[in-house]
């Protein structure tokens, strides 16, 4: 049996919601899978994935192939893993802009 691990959706209409699971590479995306090994949030604005790094580990180890979807979201944080550095955050959210004087001001003068 070739494994995968790959990302099963769930949430509603326009709030997207990730599980990272490993399943069969021939079962349907939202399907029955083995093991739930994590959590995608697209709509969070921090770092928005959180995976049991053990449990990938062993999954990686024994033969299971991540998707390219599931491989580009974690390799910053596997290669965090690898070099023993904290894994990297999200930059901060841009200043809000300053608001413009009130144009009262401007007229007037």
């Amino acid at each position: 049996m070739a494994t995968v691990i790959r990302m099963a959706r769930h949430g509603t209409k326009k709030r997207p919601y990730y599980r990272l699971v490993v399943q069969d590479k021939t079962k349907p995306r939202d399907g029955k899978f083995i093991e739930h090994i994590g959590a995608y949030n697209p709509l969070k604005d921090s770092v928005g994935i959180s995976v049991e790094r053990p449990r990938l580990e062993y999954w990686l180890s024994v033969g299971a192939q991540m998707s390219d979807t599931v491989a580009s979201l974690l390799k910053d944080t596997i290669k965090s893993w690898s070099t023993g550095e904290a894994a990297p955050v999200d930059q901060a959210p841009a200043a809000p802009k300053a608001k413009k004087p009130a144009k009262k001001a401007a007229a007037e003068a």
